[in-house]
This record gives structure tokens, sequence and C-alpha cells, in this order.
């Protein structure tokens, strides 16, 4: 039997055969092999230093716009396989040695450009469980784009502009391709630089977007309606409130979390509409089943409920909750 050691502190690290892998791990340990998942910020490690680099050349692309240099990364190592995510452009799982899955962040439908995660057949799985409670199950692309398209198309009938909100990465350009036909179509100065960076590795995003910035100096925001795609802010926000009190602009806000019913509230946001980047409930179990693992562990969110939900399936799960384990008697030797 192979021996695996996990380690959950600032991240996952495995140590299994030869391998010893961080995943997304903000602090490095030595000697290791690092695995970024993706570009948001809260997965790219502090320090390199010389250590081999797993990535995306997408992931590697974005992070280098961010400032942060990943140094000469690597989508092929031996005993290695990336495998698409869809979270974000370039978002990638990984497999180690045919045996370990990890998926990082993943959704488990398509939006736009960009597929659906993908499970693949494996021993031990680790999966993220954001939405991990059977509450989040999220509607259908096509339902959320046709009620917030008759949204827009109400409030511009009464000339009222409209601020759609999501992440500066990943989110924003969903929202860019998903409602570029609307006209004029401003955007944020975040979510532009981001949007460049996505043109540059090929992605078809439409280039009528209107700088925001030049827009407001130009006086061009006062012949109202007029949608601005921006990074998601509170409502209370100096930003927002600006935009409220001087052109009269709705928010909608764009996140799983909308699921929820307070989330609108809390966020101080007029409208709120569950687009995720995250697999729902639903997606989460299809993907464990297509998985099929021996040994699950359930990271981040929802990470309890969902490794308690998963044993009420058969699964032998449970949640990985910065504690070191070592898992025997899953992963044999070939």
């Amino acid at each position: 039997m192979a021996r695996i050691n996990i380690k959950c502190e600032n991240g996952i690290v495995i140590e299994y055969k030869a391998y010893k892998v961080a995943l997304d791990s903000i602090i490095v340990p030595r000697n290791s092999i690092i695995f970024i998942s993706h570009a948001h910020m809260d997965h790219i490690p502090n320090s390199i230093n010389e250590a081999r680099v797993i990535t995306s050349n997408e992931t590697a692309f974005l992070t280098k716009m961010k400032g942060i240099n990943l140094g000469n990364t690597r989508e092929v190592l031996d005993g290695f396989e990336l495998i698409d995510s869809g979270h974000i452009l370039g978002a990638k799982g990984l497999l180690i040695n045919g045996d370990i899955f990890y998926t990082g962040d993943i959704v488990g439908r398509a939006r736009g450009f960009l597929p659906k995660g993908k499970g693949v057949k494996c021993k031990v799985l680790i999966i993220e469980s954001t939405y991990g409670k059977e509450c989040f199950t999220f509607p259908p692309l096509v339902k959320i784009l046709d009620e917030v398209n008759q949204l827009i198309a109400n409030l511009f009938s009464k000339g009222v502009p409209v601020v759609l909100m999501g992440y500066p990465l990943g989110k924003a350009q969903i929202l860019s391709y998903l409602f570029s036909n609307w006209d004029p179509l401003y955007i944020h100065g975040a979510v532009e630089r981001m949007n460049k960076a996505y043109m540059e590795l090929g992605i078809d995003l439409p280039n009528k977007f209107k700088s925001y910035s030049e827009a407001m100096e130009k006086g061009c925001l006062n012949r109202k309606p007029w949608v601005l795609i921006s990074p998601l802010y509170n409502g209370r926000s100096k930003f927002i409130q600006s935009l409220k009190k001087n052109y009269g602009a709705v928010t909608i806000a764009f996140t799983g979390w909308a699921i929820k019913p307070h989330y609108r509230y809390a966020m101080s946001v007029d409208y709120a509409f569950p687009l995720s980047d995250h697999c729902d409930f639903e997606d989460l179990i299809r993907i464990v089943r297509e998985c099929d693992p021996e040994k699950i562990y359930t990271i981040h969110g929802y990470a309890s409920e969902f490794a308690l939900y998963l044993k009420k399936l058969g699964f032998d799960a449970e949640p990985l909750l910065n504690f070191q384990d070592s898992i025997l008697n899953y992963v044999k030797d070939e």
C-alpha cells in the first residue's frame, strides 16, 4: 500500500511516493512542487523561490498581469495531469499519478466561453465544497440571462442606468461576454485590465467597451441609460453611493451567495442573481460520482456538511480542516 500524508495549513501539502506537492498553498514547504490552480490571489504562494511550478499558461500570464512572476512554469510534468475546472480562464485541477485528484475551485456548468469542470476517475478525491449544502441549487444560465435582460430592458425604458457587478477577474469577463449586446456599455478600470488580458489570451470578448473613467470625465454618463460592468462593491461603498446619487444607477450583483434571500440586504444591492464560478450542490454530487473515489476529502465552505451528506450516500468522506492525516489502504501500488 502506498502511503499518503496530507497536511492542511495555509493550503494543502501532499506527500505521496516520490512527490511532495503544495496545492494552492500560501506558504510553500521547501523541496516541494507547487501547483497553482488559477490566478486568484488567495491561491498564489507568498514566495516561489526555486520550486517547480505546475500551472496553466493562462494562469501564469494572468498572474504576471497582476505583477507576480511565477518563473519558469510548466503545464506538463511526469506523473501530473492538468484537468479543466472551468472556474476562470486557465483554471485547472490536478491529477497526481492517476490516483489523487484535487479539483481546485471547480464549476459544474458551461458559461459563455468557459467549459464546465470535469471529474476524473481517481482513488482519492480532494474536492472544494464552497456550496456544499442542498439549499445551493442554481437555476439554469439561460433563465438567469432572460431575467436579467428583461430587468435591464425595463430599467432602460425608464432611462435608468445599470451597474453589473462581479469579481474583476473571472466573473466580470463572463458578464462582459454575456451582456455585450447592451449599448452604451462602460467598463471599470479594474475589469478593463483583465478583459484586455483575456483578449490577449485569445478570448473573443467584444471590443465595444468604453472606459468608465473617460466617460465620467467627458460627461457621457449624464446621457442615460447605460450599463457599467464593475467589480463587486457593497452598496454602501463611496463608489456605488456616488453612482446612485449622481446618476440614479441600479445595482445588480452576481454570485452564488445570491441564492440566500438575505444576501441582497447584507450587501445593500438592488438585485442579486446566483451566477457562480463554483459548482452548486447538485453539480458537486455529479463530480463526485464521475470520480467514483475510494476516499473523499472536502475543503472550503460547507466542507463538514458536504462530507456528512456524502457519507449518507455511501462514500467514505470527511472534511479536511487544518489537520495532518495519513491515508492508508486507499491507494495501491501498481
